[in-house]
């Protein structure tokens, strides 16, 4: 047997070299720079083209398909084993002790956005299949990496690629949690919008968030100045809100607004409980001024059917699976804003067992009453693989392998690359226990935690594409 972490740590430097320059690649969508050759954005393609020129430098095969898509490829034979990567990430934020994509390396760890979410992980993989490359394994099955760039959003990348090529036989997804996933709760996106122009009342805006599977950490809320009977006392009652709420903000004014920040902490929308729901705050605290009936009645509406219950609760729509958990809500965006119109963004997680359609029809009279449309934005079901698949059975015996753990398979409620396959499972690259910093502020990966994650990939790798595996 290999000892794949003694191989990885010969080439220890040049894994690190090329993983902070992978992070460097500021690869968030970004509408305003998308042409035909960056579908999603520049600096999305950017990071696509250096990991796909390099691949070919260093002697892979590989394959875009136009720039929404691709993957590096390694081995031979009819059957393909899949590892699904993205290369897309979140927005940066605030809140960093050294900027998002710097990529600074402090006390062995290296922090930026995508260091575990999921470009670290994705440099692992690479770095896998490339030590199986130069240590000439012997294959039977093709090792394929295919490389996603719009997985934080739409996931139009998987669905262009999975139209002209081929499904991977088997596979997993270095993007979520060890030991093994072996099931993922079922995720929509609605989209609740009101085009009409609202009435010139006390908030001028509101705004808070900017992807729906995101906890918001900051809400910014202007009102109007003239509209103000009381300043001080509308400053004491936004004093007093914070306090009581545990929440910290910010009060600033001119002669023509009052400016308002809440702020929260950001988690991932599968998880909205490890988070303050920052929109949600700010709702609750301009129910508790004056407003004009239009506002109180929006306002009143998020506040008594969202704000603190992120089970559906209020809106008869709970339900907890043994396994998968309970279904929860994110409020992950809200634009209000005078001359626009009205839009939240929800991001819900339903487990196997849970009544999708009673739970959208539940959603959709509830907005109805606030007389706001509705678009499904997306919905995937739940996905799994039965315990005893053999796929499950290597990748726990890799684990073990590399922990001296015995643990059994387990169940999310985020949603990974994984529900893209028919015999997908997620694996790592998170380990039980680990502080999980994706999507926060100061984000990062050690350096033992990449070795480690490489050693592990080319293990499962080099026996998935060496093995018969029987059912």
């Amino acid at each position: 047997m290999k000892n794949w972490k003694q191989e990885v740590e010969k080439r220890q430097d040049e894994l690190i070299q090329s993983t902070c320059e992978f992070l460097k690649i500021p690869s968030m969508y970004d509408s305003a720079s998308v042409t035909t050759e960056a579908p999603f954005g520049e600096g999305i393609a950017k990071a696509y083209n250096w990991l796909l020129n390099k691949a070919q430098k260093e002697g892979f095969r590989i394959k875009d398909l136009s720039g929404k898509a691709g993957h590096i490829e390694w081995g031979q034979g009819d059957e393909v084993i899949g590892v699904l990567c993205h290369i897309d990430v979140v927005p940066g934020g605030e809140g960093w002790t050294t900027p998002a994509f710097s990529a600074d390396i402090r006390d062995n760890h290296i922090y930026a956005r995508g260091a575990l979410d999921d470009k670290g992980p994705t440099m692992a993989s690479y770095y896998a299949l490339k030590l199986i490359k130069e240590l000439n394994i012997p294959l039977k099955k093709r090792i394929r990496l295919i490389i996603g760039t719009d997985e934080e959003r739409e996931w139009q990348c998987v669905k262009h690629y999975f139209k002209y090529e081929t499904m991977p036989d088997i596979g997993f997804v270095p993007d979520a949690d060890f030991p093994v996933i072996c099931a993922e709760k079922g995720i929509a996106d609605f989209l609740f919008y009101k085009k009409a122009i609202i009435s010139d009342g006390l908030v001028m805006s509101f705004s808070a968030g900017t992807r729906f599977n995101m906890v918001p950490d900051k809400a910014v809320v202007t009102l109007n100045r003239k509209r103000i009977k009381d300043l001080d006392l509308l400053k004491q009652v936004f004093t007093v809100f914070l306090s009581e709420e545990d929440l910290t903000g910010k009060w600033e004014m001119d002669e023509a607004r009052v400016v308002l920040t809440f702020n929260g902490l950001a988690a991932h929308g599968s998880t909205p409980e490890e988070g303050r729901n920052a929109a949600l705050a700010g709702a609750a605290f301009l129910t508790k001024i004056s407003l004009r009936k239009e506002e109180k009645t929006f306002f009143q509406f998020l506040n008594q059917l969202f704000y603190n219950d992120y089970l559906g609760e209020r809106l008869g729509i709970s339900y907890t699976d043994e396994e998968l958990g309970a279904v929860t809500i994110n409020i992950g965006t809200l634009s209000y804003e005078r001359d626009k119109g009205i839009r939240v963004g929800i991001n819900l997680r339903y487990p196997s067992g849970a009544d999708y359609q009673t739970i959208m029809k539940n959603l959709i009279k509830a907005f109805d009453t606030i007389d706001m449309d509705t678009e499904v934005v997306s919905h995937q079901e739940p996905h799994g693989v039965r315990k005893d698949h053999p796929l499950i059975k290597v990748l726990s015996d890799v684990y073990k392998r590399h922990t001296g753990e015995s643990r059994e398979p387990i169940a999310i409620g985020g949603g990974t690359y994984a529900r893209a396959l028919r015999a997908g499972v997620a694996f790592g690259p998170l380990f039980p226990g680990q502080p999980d910093v994706i999507h926060q502020p100061d984000e990062y990966i050690t350096i033992d935690h990449l070795i480690k994650l490489t050693a592990i990939y080319a293990d499962a790798m080099s026996i998935l594409a060496s093995n018969e595996l029987k059912e």
